[in-house]
């Protein structure tokens, strides 16, 4: 069965394409616009539904730069999911009468041969230009409130999670998942989908979109998380749900003059940060969320707060460092005055010590020790706020030293936190110890250094350099 479709053959019963609407409403215009090329009302919620899934399937890409090839990639890819044909063609008109009766954009047709296949099928008759929906379909738009609203369900989710002090970037992941789950299933409520719908959502990332077995686990952990925490519903012993067996990949973990030559090539506050990743173990999050208070200078040591698992604990403080982090600090108090004179001085802080101390968020000792150049909008408060500098810019830092060093090896700022705990243990250090230090909950998890020593896990010589 071909899935390709021809762009005359739908024009052919459509409209001339109207000018170009810089601001378009939606839905409503969108809805007019359907109506204008004969599609029935109860048709209109189908149309806008596969607008949305093409723009869901190509995530940060501009809408209006969308071409006809596009599309087609698009319906290739209904058609390899096992979606009917009369879906399909309903797909297609929709999304021709979105861009060129509602935006008043043309679809244009790129050259590649492998993208740009012709469909051989009739067009429908004037009288029913889409073809009619199934039973089911009829069933859902005649019982819209078995449709998810959305808005409302995220911000649960979110309210949930925070109640349950979650990081914000698990808290984005958990919502991308089940966002993606309830457009799986046609928008329907998860109140009303059970252990089949998560069964064949579990299904289609592993065979369609061949996610990795992480990932797979994570989107489960979150579609758990939805059913207990925020519908709390039952459904049963969730152990059961099959989960996606994890491969088992050893770290990169770089020579210590290898290491040596890559913190030297690097200057500036990245340079400062990367040696202190390798210096003390921590993850990248961690280092950037560092406070002036969590620097103990006199005990040389430095204080992790909020770790993964929210957990604290103390990591030492290099020596060499430490003229390098007093020279950081400041250049921060001079940031941290002329921000005060703006009235801009405010930093992030949890929201119970906010509510327990007020002053504490406009403090000097709860200032980053590593603030971003600029300002920029809280994601939770809203607030206008000076935060840390941002991960990228440490990634982008390192992949041009690698490159300019010619580093085969894939290495990262998370690298650094590898060599840390090999290195220690190569010079004779207790495994319970660089345990603490990493902040690891089981001693299983530091295990996995001892794979990347100098001589194995066992210690063992290759027989070959003993002949």
């Amino acid at each position: 069965m071909t899935n390709d479709i021809k762009l005359p053959v739908i024009r052919q019963n459509l409209p001339e394409r109207i000018p170009f609407v810089e601001q378009p409403t939606w839905p409503e215009g969108y809805y007019d616009a359907l109506s204008r090329c004969r599609v029935g009302q109860e048709h209109h919620r189908f149309c806008a539904n596969w607008v949305r899934r093409l723009f869901a399937a190509n995530p940060g890409k501009a809408r209006r730069s969308l071409t006809w090839s596009t599309i087609e990639c698009f319906l290739n890819d209904l058609c390899k999911q096992g979606v009917d044909e009369w879906q399909r063609k309903q797909a297609a008109y929709a999304l021709v009468i979105y861009y060129e009766q509602f935006r008043g954009i043309p679809l244009t047709k790129t050259t590649d041969k492998q993208t740009t296949r012709q469909l051989r099928i009739d067009p429908p008759s004037p009288d029913l230009p889409l073809p009619t929906p199934s039973p089911r379909q009829n069933a859902e738009a005649k019982a819209p409130n078995e449709q998810a609203d959305w808005p409302k369900l995220a911000e649960s989710v979110r309210n949930a999670m925070r109640l349950g002090h979650y990081a914000y970037s698990t808290e984005k992941s958990y919502v991308s998942v089940i966002h993606d789950f309830v457009r799986f299933n046609h928008g329907r409520k998860p109140s009303l989908m059970g252990e089949n719908e998560i069964l064949a959502y579990l299904a289609y990332l592993a065979i369609n979109r061949k996610v990795s077995a992480s990932t797979q686990n994570s989107a489960l952990n979150a579609i758990v998380f939805l059913y207990k925490k925020v519908l709390q519903i039952d459904l049963g012993d969730f152990s059961t749900f099959p989960r996606a067996r994890a491969s088992k990949r050893l770290p990169v973990v770089l020579g210590r003059e290898e290491t040596k030559t890559l913190l030297q090539a690097v200057d500036g506050i990245e340079g400062l940060i990367l040696k202190l990743l390798y210096g003390t173990g921590m993850r990248i999050s961690e280092a950037l969320r560092l406070r002036i208070k969590d620097l103990n200078f006199e005990r040389k040591e430095i204080t992790v707060r909020l770790g993964k698992g929210d957990k604290d604990r103390r990591v030492p403080l290099p020596s060499i460092l430490a003229p390098l982090l007093l020279q950081q600090i400041d250049e921060r108090r001079t940031l941290y005055e002329k921000d005060k004179e703006e009235g801009q001085h405010e930093v992030e802080i949890e929201l119970a010590l906010s509510r327990k101390y007020p002053d504490a968020k406009f403090s000097w000792e709860w200032q980053y020790v590593f603030p971003s150049p600029t300002f920029s909008k809280d994601p939770r408060s809203g607030g206008i706020r000076r935060h840390h500098l941002e991960v990228q810019r440490l990634q982008r830092a390192i992949r041009s030293v690698r490159k300019s060093l010619g580093i085969t090896a894939r290495v990262t700022p998370h690298t650094l936190r590898h060599c840390f705990a090999t290195h220690l243990l190569e010079s004779g250090a207790d495994i319970r110890t660089v345990q603490e230090l990493l902040g690891h909950t089981n001693v299983e998890t530091t295990m996995i250094y001892t794979h990347v020593l100098n001589k194995g896990g066992l210690g063992v010589v290759s027989p070959l350099d003993t002949l």
